[in-house]
């Protein structure tokens, strides 16, 4: 019977985000299936185009004459598994984009690398018949010794690399195909996969679990015995061993035949991470990341489906790792905001795991040691199982923090970046051969005003954010469009010490090696690790204590542990506290303890130093003290005033064209079409977005808020029809993002 396959094709654009069937000849049934990427003739000119299997029946959409016929498969493609296919449907549904556009994203890898072949050298004759021919050869006048040298090491190994052979051996290949014909051995290839991790060595220490950390364990394992897959936030401070945690339950997963990916916010957290993992689970463990070569992330792919790897360590993208039977997902440092997409389809991975997980019976630990308010509030409401870990590991302190004013070290004439307390402790740990970390938290950091006075921010009197500061010289809110000229005096204290707060690690960098000419200094950000192993230069020079203060964004601050560190700062906390979206507190917050957490994982106690315009915010107090819930009840009680993501969720609609009348008009028309459907919705703007054109691309936004997800979902697809239906609409383009992680 006549097999049909729905084809949804390689274009991404809402018009076409539908499938087509298209016919299986006979001849290629065997090699489709769900997931598998095929050539077919499209459109009126029936050009030549790709496009994906979503599904195959024996039934016709249509009449047999008006469907076109395969034209054949995409060689050296990666088929998509129909549970992935799925997910993608699932994703487009909840974070808006087109099918095709999910699809790519569940499927980070297209197309197979081209295949590493190799050789073996096989005997096919049995020992003593083999030494009886190697006999002859040497009683021969003339004999070869190439073949005799080959004779005797295959009767010594039975299989030998073709490169030990022709290379070690030096034996040439024309002495191989004589011993090959005559039916003596035989040129045995096979695909060898790359392998990222082969020089590492796997070590039999095992750390055992303290009181805590089993109890932990126990709660999930106890789940996972009676069938429970849920969903649980392992809540555990900076340096108690969430890590253990995971292993004892990748373990238990392992143990019953099933695989596991674990997820980690930073490419700079894949070398720490895997070689704990490798020195567990040795070469069951591999990773999958942006810097890798094509060639290898293909190869990872493909071991993953053939299960020669059963646990996947890598950033956000792991989380698609087409595993057979996957029953665990772990997200380390779930709260991070790198976990969020920021190209569409916009999702984040915390939920988009939480379905995959649904979809494979699967359950998902998420870890943190200041867990993002979403998932602290479900773990509150008993969404997610909530499992604690209150203590470092051997009773360790958290490391005492230090708040320094600095409107203080202004008013006593340091203008320097480093105030006089840091500077003495840095002294200090440099005469004792210790370690110092010092980090900007700069993500964020959108141009905003403050007063070094008084320490004051000007805020929109209506959202309670920021305002950013615009080269013209005026102040805007991108929540509601609020704006206003930008002051010349403080408001609140009228000091002239006004401005825009903007700072680089290369210039902190700079001060630093004056300051201190005798340190040695690295410095890492993205500049420094463009380049491949990057990441794993830096940090272990810093391990290997080849530096003495290490400089640098927040990527520093975030899983490492380096026991030599007794010293860690926060050059400039206000660079986040004062971003311009709602976050702005919570991302210090969770930074700062981060960052604090570094310092005394050794034996020698750690010290936080905090410099701060605003000391008396309650994220600077509460992060000083390391005190999560205080600062959980403060902020929540703030978006739940301001209707703000968790206590409410945000649905922001970004409308870009290359002509401003467009977007605007197109922005307009959207807002008034949802105003009309819903009278009673919280819906602000148009407003032009932070970055009102890039890359000659004008840019609007809307921000719509509301308790019911699914209404929010309802207003995209409102959007999406009248994009569909309304032919003037093809000039702009429309994003959507859900419960967004940074300012538009």
């Amino acid at each position: 019977m006549a097999k049909y396959a729905d084809v949804i094709i390689d274009i991404s654009r809402g018009q076409l985000d539908k499938s087509f069937q298209y016919r299986i000849p006979a001849e290629m049934e065997d090699r489709i299936r769900i997931g598998s990427r095929v050539r077919v003739s499209f459109g009126s000119d029936r050009r030549k185009i790709r496009g994906y299997v979503i599904g195959i029946s024996e039934k016709a959409k249509l009449e047999e004459a008006k469907i076109r016929p395969i034209d054949g498969t995409v060689r050296d493609a990666i088929d998509i598994e129909s549970q992935l296919i799925s997910l993608a449907v699932w994703m487009k549904d909840h974070y808006g984009s087109t099918l095709n556009q999910a699809l790519k994203t569940v499927l980070p890898i297209k197309v197979k690398a081209a295949a590493r072949e190799k050789k073996n050298l096989r005997l096919l004759l049995p020992p003593e018949e083999a030494r009886g021919e190697l006999a002859c050869m040497r009683a021969r006048k003339r004999h070869s010794v190439a073949k005799e040298r080959l004779l005797e090491a295959l009767i010594q190994d039975q299989s030998l690399p073709w490169e030990l052979v022709t290379g070690e051996l030096n034996i040439p290949s024309a002495s191989i195909r004589d011993l090959e014909k005559r039916g003596w051995l035989a040129v045995e290839s096979f695909r060898s996969m790359r392998n990222p991790l082969a020089a590492l060595q796997k070590s039999e220490k095992r750390i055992w679990l303290n009181e805590q950390q089993e109890q932990a364990f126990q709660a999930f394992a106890a789940d996972w015995d009676l069938g429970r897959r849920g969903t649980y936030l392992l809540y555990g401070v900076t340096g108690s061993g969430k890590t253990q945690v995971y292993m004892e339950m990748i373990a238990k997963v392992l143990s019953q035949g099933k695989e596991a990916i674990v997820l980690i916010p930073e490419i700079s957290l894949t070398y720490q991470t895997v070689m704990r993992f490798y020195s567990r689970f040795g070469d069951q463990v591999s990773i999958l990341n942006s810097r890798m070569s094509a060639g290898e992330r293909s190869d990872q792919f493909e071991r993953a489906k053939e299960e020669k790897v059963r646990i996947m360590v890598g950033p956000r993208s792991a989380l698609f790792t087409p595993f057979p039977n996957l029953g665990l997902i772990v997200i380390d440092e779930e709260h991070e905001n790198s976990y969020k997409s920021e190209t569409v389809p916009k999702y984040h991975a915390r939920e988009t795991a939480v379905e995959r997980a649904r979809l494979s019976s699967a359950s998902v630990v998420l870890g943190s040691a200041t867990p993002s308010l979403e998932a602290f509030s479900r773990a509150k409401r008993g969404e997610y199982s909530l499992l604690s870990l209150p203590s470092r590991v051997e009773n360790r302190a958290l490391p005492d923090c230090q708040v320094v004013d600095l409107r203080e070290e202004l008013r006593e004439g340091n203008r320097s970046v480093i105030s006089r307390r840091l500077g003495q402790l840095i002294e200090d740990r440099l005469k004792k051969k210790e370690q110092i970390m010092l980090f900007i938290n700069r993500r964020g950091m959108a141009g905003f005003v403050s007063c070094r006075s008084c320490g004051s921010v000007i805020k929109c009197p209506h959202c309670e954010v920021a305002l950013t500061l615009h080269k013209n010289g005026r102040m805007s809110c991108h929540y509601c469009g609020y704006s206003m000229p930008a002051p010349r005096t403080c408001p609140r204290c009228g000091s002239r010490f006004i401005g825009g707060m903007r700072a680089g690690t290369e210039k902190f960098e700079e001060v630093i090696r004056r300051t201190f000419p005798g340190a040695r200094v690295l410095r890492m950000d993205a500049d420094t690790t463009r380049s491949k192993g990057g990441y794993q230069r830096i940090l272990g020079a810093f391990a290997n204590q080849e530096a003495d203060i290490l400089v640098g964004t927040q990527m520093i601050v975030k899983g490492h542990d380096f026991p030599n560190v007794t010293l860690v700062a926060a050059l400039a906390a206000d660079l986040s506290l004062n971003s311009s979206d709602f976050r702005g507190a919570e991302r210090t917050f969770q930074l700062l303890c981060q960052a604090a957490g570094r310092a005394g994982r050794g034996d020698r106690p750690g010290k936080m130093v905090i410099q701060t315009y605003q000391p008396g915010h309650f994220a600077i107090v509460d992060a000083a003290r390391q005190d999560y819930e205080s600062f959980y009840d403060q902020e929540m009680a703030y978006r739940s005033l301001m209707s703000y993501p968790p206590a409410a969720h945000m649905l922001v609609v970004q409308i870009m064209s290359d002509s401003e009348q467009a977007a605007e008009s197109a922005a307009a028309l959207f807002a008034e079409l949802l105003r009309r459907a819903r009278p009673g919705g919280r819906i602000d703007g148009p407003v032009k977005a932070r970055i009102a054109k890039l890359a000659d691309v004008y840019r609007q936004a809307i921000y719509i808020r509301d308790e019911d997800y699914d209404l929010l979902i309802a207003d995209k697809n409102r959007i999406e029809d009248r994009l569909l239906a309304d032919r003037s609409l093809r000039a702009v383009n429309v994003w959507f993002d859900f419960d967004p992680m940074n300012a538009f």
